[in-house]
């Protein structure tokens, strides 16, 4: 019986966790869903990997990564889009040699492109939001053939915590999802242990009865 009655305590301490976990990450998800406008008068950062390959790849998401650390601190406190223009204009061979000190620093050799102009963007889909193709005011990093899959985000206002091309908030919920499936698995294995366990308990309950009777029964022949 008291094997029970722990097992039972753990298990709503678990569920309590659970719970709360669940309502956090609801409330994440909440959060994430909702829109995530882009002014129009927005600066963005494009940068075109060689090919798909995955060396390309992750020579791309270095080269982003080192770039956008250094944009993120020149533009965090302009206020106006004009300013941020002229800073860009002005930057482009910054751009390119950080580009470029990245992709030798990774052993590549690959011929590197920086433009700053109104650059083709594709329709995306971040959240429950939709950003329609078109021509918007950008960076636009391309590395060799530029044939490879494609890395975005805004610059100015400074959006690029977001991700808006490479499916991370997907990825995040998939993960979410996962988190939700071993739970519920670890509840349904513990209920499993407890039904067991209780079962011991009754069966162990019926021994003991058994016995009990056993003995009266003994008794009461031995004395009769």
């Amino acid at each position: 019986m008291k094997k029970t009655v722990i097992i039972c305590i753990y298990m709503f301490l678990l569920l309590s966790g659970a719970i709360v976990g669940l309502a956090k990450e609801e409330t994440a998800q909440q959060s994430e869903n909702e829109p995530v406008v882009i002014p129009d008068e927005a600066i963005r950062l494009r940068i075109l990997a060689n090919s798909d390959r995955d060396e390309d790849q992750e020579l791309k998401r270095h080269i982003r990564d080192a770039v956008n650390k250094e944009i993120t601190t020149w533009v965090k406190d302009i206020t106006s889009i004009e300013e941020a223009r002229r800073l860009i204009r002005s930057k482009l061979p910054e751009i390119k040699e950080i580009a470029k000190e990245t992709m030798e620093k990774e052993g590549a050799s690959q011929s590197i492109s920086v433009d700053f102009d109104k650059i083709s963007f594709p329709t995306k889909l971040y959240g429950s939001m939709v950003y329609p193709a078109g021509e918007y005011e950008a960076i636009l990093i391309t590395l060799g053939n530029g044939e490879g899959a494609n890395w975005w985000c805004v610059l100015f206002p400074p959006l690029c915590f977001l991700d808006f091309s490479n499916g991370e908030a997907v990825k995040e919920q998939e993960d979410q999802e996962a988190s939700k499936k071993q739970t519920e698995k670890a509840l349904e294995d513990l209920t499993a242990k407890a039904e067991k366990a209780e079962k011991e308990d009754e069966k162990e309950k019926e021994d003991n009865t058994e016995v009990k009777f056993f003995v009266v029964e003994w008794f009461s022949d031995l004395f009769s």
